[in-house]
């Protein structure tokens, strides 16, 4: 039985030793060299004294960043992702909150790491650890000792405040995940993942640990790509590239500006989405250019270690559908819970609340905002069961499968109705000119703000929306935008958006 995600490494090592597992712009990392690389740093990291602890990596996006966290992980310490794309005030929060001994750099990194306040840390260098001499007694003797609730990383997420959230997963969460996801995505030793998201987001989880697992590949896709459609499918196709699991705003980016025209992704086998609303005008460009691709909807909360729920597309979707975020992964068990705290009957709307042993083990150094959010489960008071608040409105569709509403902050109430703005995005999205369209809200103004790209004129779209909206759906301000904000995980940058075109009193905007 699995209690290290490290085993996964056992049978490429055994089978495919010389076999391409990492590979980025710069070069690549065999299955061979990163046990060594990881055995290595994981080696340099013990004799630090440095146990049962989180280790910051500061590195660029590449294999070695991955060859790092394993390394970290060797060590029988957790990882700690950041990255130069974050601001400064965000690393600066995240050092203080996890006070970390060590911080692993790379060249280009490591002078970055004299302007923070590293909060006791030592930069080391990645180089350096890669050349430390194994000791697999040593290693052996951490291994003997570890079990499968000892945490594996702490990746960051927003937070309502302002201040980051840490998530901290353990090995027996990303087992029960990347077992369950691979069987979804039905992964196999020919599978080529591409990565679009950060490695300082668990999205990336659905790559790194599958390829260890199976003997596979992952390319790590170049940022800049994704503002350049064309050369991006023509990327996937150099690199023969089966397998995407990007956010939905990645995938429309290509569909949106007629890329199919001028190039095919002819190699992809699997289509995986999630973290938005697929529009669905995009979603059948996609299908109509690879009508033999698996399409999966993949849904889930970081809190959660990933993706909890998922639906095959099986049917056609038009015009106003919606697609379903499915079913459970096995082992898991989603409730839809009322304010009062009982379940909602099929058709009600409530909140997703997560059942796994996916769960996380809460966020780290932050007990407060844990007991908010991980709580006990209402549903039964005869023994201790911790479950997952997601935040995210849902329902049961009359066909058995659940179906994503809204997030609870994002529902607003507007001239005594309340309404989910993620319908009037949809609703534009349809409309035909528009090619992607955010949807934002000014409280204190009570307006509606919503912003799009495309060819059609601000007058023409809303006409277009009276006839399918109600009035009090209707937006207030339409703005019509040259290219659309992002976050740093490829997603339509929401908080940018409301701040320039929808400030509340005292805020200055556009």
């Amino acid at each position: 039985m699995l209690n290290n995600v490290l085993d996964y490494l056992r049978g490429p090592l055994a089978e495919v030793p010389d076999k391409v597992a990492f590979a980025g712009e710069n070069g690549a990392l065999t299955f061979r060299q990163v046990d060594a690389v990881s055995a290595s740093i994981g080696s340099a990291v013990a004799a630090r004294g440095i146990r049962r602890a989180p280790v910051v990596v500061f590195m660029r996006k590449s294999p070695e960043e991955i060859a790092a966290f394993f390394g970290v992980i060797r060590a029988g310490c957790f990882y700690v992702p950041i990255d130069e794309e974050m601001p400064f005030a965000r690393i600066s929060l995240i050092l203080k909150n996890v006070r970390a001994k060590l911080m692993i750099c790379d060249e280009e990194t490591m002078p970055l790491a004299a302007s923070f306040d590293l909060c006791g840390a030592e930069p080391v260098l990645y180089s350096d650890l890669a050349r430390f001499e194994r000791n697999d007694e040593v290693l052996a003797n951490v291994r003997a000792r570890a079990l499968d609730i000892d945490p594996i990383y702490i990746v960051f997420t927003s937070g309502s405040t302002g201040i980051p959230k840490g998530v901290c997963a353990c090995h027996r969460s990303v087992i029960d995940y990347i077992e369950h996801l691979s069987e979804i995505l039905r992964v196999d030793r020919t599978t080529v993942f591409g990565n679009q998201s950060p490695l300082y987001f668990d999205a990336c989880l659905k790559e790194l640990y599958p390829t260890l697992k199976f003997g596979a590949t992952a390319w790590l896709i170049p940022k800049r790509l994704f503002s350049t459609p064309v050369e991006l499918v023509r990327f996937l196709n150099e690199h023969e590239i089966n397998t995407v699991c990007w956010v939905v705003s990645a995938l429309t980016m290509v569909s949106a500006f007629d890329t199919f025209s001028v190039e095919i992704p002819r190699t992809l086998r699997t289509v995986a989405f999630g973290s938005e609303v697929f529009p669905i005008v995009q979603f059948n460009r996609w299908r109509e250019a690879l009508p033999d691709a698996d399409f999966i909807n993949l849904y889930g909360p970081t809190e959660g270690t990933g993706m909890c729920c998922y639906y095959r597309v099986d049917r056609d979707f038009a015009e106003g559908d919606v697609i379903p975020i499915g079913r459970p992964f096995p082992n898991r068990e989603i409730l839809l819970l009322k304010e009062d705290g009982t379940e909602a009957k099929d058709g009600e709307e409530g909140e997703i609340v997560l059942r796994a042993s996916s769960v996380t083990l809460g966020y780290y150094n932050d007990p407060e905002r844990t007991a908010a959010a991980f709580i006990q489960n209402p549903l039964n008071t005869a023994y201790p069961e911790t479950v997952y608040r997601t935040g995210d409105v849902g329902r049961w569709g009359e066909d058995g499968l659940l179906y994503f509403v809204s997030r609870r902050d994002y529902q607003i109430k507007h001239m005594g109705h309340r309404i989910e703005l993620g319908e009037i995005e949809v609703t534009a999205d349809g409309i035909e000119g528009v090619r992607m369209a955010a949807c934002v809200y000014n409280s204190s103004a009570r307006r509606i703000v919503l912003c799009y790209i495309g060819e059609t004129d601000e007058k023409t779209l809303l006409a277009a929306l009276r006839g399918r909206l109600p009035r009090y759906m209707l937006p207030g301000r339409i703005v019509r935008m040259d290219s659309m904000p992002f976050t740093q995980n490829g997603k339509i940058d929401r908080v940018a958006l409301r701040r320039e075109y929808a400030p509340e009193d005292g805020v200055k905007g556009k």
